[in-house]
């Protein structure tokens, strides 16, 4: 990705990110088989920041909340500009995530053959990020791909038996499948609520001063019989 004589050359690195992806998406075994061990940090970490922008312009287009928002110009822009940043940030943890738990697995790989690996398979990140956008459903197939990603790198760069590899990383999966589906259902759970009170409150503002006062001791009555079931 770098010319050694006028420093980084952008078209060489997005070349070198879209072979890198082309090859993570199309044929993971052989590019783990084939992945460099050693070289530095820059090179995976240009790519995760690279990947983490491409997922956040994504993320802001498709958005459901980013369209309804007054100000979606303003929220798309914070979340081209931030993804990219937690994505470098936080690829950094993956990474010791994952070294611990391929050396508990009996690897003898370095940090950084562990940063590479999580680096690499944020490839398929914008991919996911649109499906994403999918109830449940997407957030299931994001794991399930991530999943078989890491027993790939499990298998072909860290030695590790591929029987051993599933057990493990299926059982993330399910871990992870749970905790994630029960968060996005009770977000949505919220939402819905949040959505009946603003409609609630858009009719109050609509009626009368007498009629507005009785609606809204009837509705923290509503809420308040709605926390004492709790």
């Amino acid at each position: 990705m770098e010319d050694k004589d006028s420093g980084i050359d952008p078209k060489a690195v997005l070349n070198s990110v879209i072979e890198i992806v082309q090859a993570v998406i199309r044929d993971p075994v052989s590019f783990y088989r084939q992945m460099p061990r050693a070289g530095g940090y820059s090179d995976p970490l240009i790519f995760a920041v690279v990947l983490g922008l491409a997922a956040g312009i994504v993320r802001a287009v498709l958005s459901p909340l980013g369209f309804m928002a007054h100000g979606f110009f303003a929220t798309a822009l914070a979340i081209i500009i931030i993804t990219p940043i937690m994505t470098g940030l936080l690829s950094f943890v993956a990474a010791g995530i994952l070294f611990l738990i391929w050396q508990l697995m009996g690897s003898h790989q370095p940090y950084e053959v562990s940063y590479r690996c999580a680096a690499y398979a944020l490839a398929i990140s914008p991919i996911t990020a649109a499906i994403g956008i999918i109830p449940y459903l997407g957030t299931l197939i994001g794991l399930a791909w991530i999943a078989f990603i890491y027993v790939c790198a499990s298998v072909e760069v860290h030695g590790i038996r591929p029987k051993s590899a599933w057990i493990v990383f299926g059982a993330l999966f399910i871990i992870l499948s749970f905790a994630c589906i029960s968060l996005q259902h009770s977000a949505r759970s919220f939402q819905h609520k949040m959505d009946k009170v603003g409609k609630k409150l858009s009719e109050i503002d609509k009626m009368k001063p007498g009629e507005a006062g009785q609606a809204v001791g009837e509705f923290l009555k509503g809420m308040e019989k709605g926390i004492n079931k709790k």
